[in-house]
């Protein structure tokens, strides 16, 4: 009996050590293309205008979703989450944590292309609550589609109040994009994966509890390189 637990534990561990390292390869996959996204992006002066990045605290990407995994693999897409440091998000941007993006009117936006997601986080309180529980756009966290280029200076007061600005690029067509509706969450499983041990994401990015891995360099580099300073108005950092 025992003999016979041994061999199933050994062949056990056989098969799980090849699927755990499957799944940490995609998360590590997922983080350089978030960079990858990000950074083709903000090559484009008319994508996201310079001056509401240097407002932001967070940013969140979500790379190549696509419709199906809205239909078949739960109703998500999953990317990453990372802020500017400091007690008052003034410091450079630093260790991403894992997001999931679930339900809503995501899928049927999606249309039968993959789509990239990129949301801009504009004030502390909606970058604390995302961080730390899931959070309904327009209901627990007011959401508008992000202006782009020159539309920026056309924006209306409720876009521009709005807690998070949301765009999307498909077929390399960049736009504004309304997700409200949907639900942001951490991906705890995802930032366990990444770190190698289980850490929240408040931890991550408010608390530095780690530092930033391989994977999201080109990530970050490209968010210090661009937006290296908070220009938003010093008094709602204090929220």
């Amino acid at each position: 009996m025992r003999k016979r637990l041994i061999s199933f534990l050994m062949t056990w561990a056989l098969v799980a050590l090849p699927l755990s390292a499957r799944e940490d390869k995609k998360e590590t996959d997922r983080l350089d293309n978030c960079g990858t996204v990000l950074k083709e992006i903000l090559d484009i002066p008319d994508d996201i205008p310079p001056d509401l990045l240097d407002k932001a605290e967070c940013v969140i990407i979500f790379p190549s979703v696509l419709k199906a995994a809205f239909i078949v693999g739960g109703s998500y897409g999953r990317g990453a989450m990372t802020c500017r440091t400091g007690e008052h998000f003034t410091g450079p941007w630093g260790a991403p944590s894992m997001m999931a993006l679930e339900g809503g009117s995501v899928g049927f936006q999606l249309g039968g292309q993959a789509t990239d997601f990129v949301l801009l986080v504009m004030n502390p309180r909606g970058a604390k609550a995302i961080l730390h529980s899931k959070v309904k756009l327009g209901a627990n966290a007011s959401a508008a589609a992000g202006p782009k280029g020159r539309d920026a200076e056309a924006a209306t007061d409720a876009t521009l109040r709005a807690e998070v600005l949301t765009y999307s690029r498909a077929r390399g067509l960049f736009a504004g994009i309304s997700l409200e509706g949907s639900t942001l969450r951490p991906d705890n499983d995802g930032n366990g994966r990444i770190y190698s041990r289980k850490v929240e994401a408040g931890d991550i990015v408010r608390k530095g509890a780690v530092a930033v891995p391989p994977s999201a360099q080109e990530l970050i580099s490209i968010l210090n390189k661009k937006s290296p300073k908070n220009l938003s108005d010093p008094a709602s950092l204090k929220e």
